[in-house]
């Protein structure tokens, strides 16, 4: 008797051991978002952020183009690339061989993606494609401007990068812009802007959290 019990016991151990290996065998952890998709989720708090910090408060169905370039203005003061004036010795300089007033502010490339990220997050949450105020013609020209201004200005050129089908996650942090508005490829050296780990494209916005 004693040797079935212990047989029977050893039977039912072994049955829920099998049944623990079963429940693991069809877990499936949650996959992590790629950098794209987790910059794109800070970008869209944040700009909810922004709004709620607005005077008055800002509600997102009546956020227009007009709003979303006082955001972009907002920004420069955050912006880390040197942006010669006309009157600067350095105007036009790629490579100035020293220091100078000229202010700081976001890199275009920064910007543009930026744009790309919100214009996405904004349909991806609910928004219509036609009441988008990131993909507003404001928006565009405003962009198209500082890309103008920054590249007579710095002394460089932009790239223009025909436009394909998305990139992998695994690639699509690494370019910028992605998902921009004006389908642009900013060489990584010469990114300028707020760089967050190895990206000159992704805008740390730690200060901005600091106002609030």
């Amino acid at each position: 008797m004693g040797s079935n019990s212990t047989s029977s016991g050893s039977s039912s151990s072994g049955s829920g051991t099998n049944d623990h290996h079963h429940h693991h065998q069809y877990y499936q952890p949650p996959q992590p978002l790629s950098r794209y998709e987790s910059q794109k989720r800070r970008d869209w708090n944040t700009f909810g952020q922004y709004l709620r910090n607005h005077r008055p408060p800002l509600a997102l169905s009546r956020c227009s183009g007009a709003h979303v370039l006082e955001f972009l203005r907002y920004l420069d003061q955050f912006g880390k690339t040197k942006v010669h004036t006309p009157n600067c010795p350095f105007f036009g300089h790629p490579h100035p061989p020293a220091p100078c007033p000229c202010p700081l502010k976001q890199a275009w490339g920064s910007l543009d993606a930026l744009i790309g990220r919100l214009r996405a997050a904004f349909e991806e949450n609910g928004g219509l494609p036609e009441t988008n105020p990131f993909g507003a013609r404001a928006v565009r020209l405003y962009l198209r401007e500082v890309r103008d201004e920054q590249s007579k200005a710095r002394g460089i050129t932009y790239e223009k990068k025909k436009r394909k089908k998305p990139p992998s996650s695994s690639s699509a942090a690494n370019l910028a812009p992605v998902g921009g508005v004006n389908g642009n490829k900013l060489a990584a050296d010469r990114g300028g802007g707020v760089v967050v780990g190895n990206n000159p494209h992704h805008l740390d916005f730690s200060a901005l959290r600091e106002l609030a």
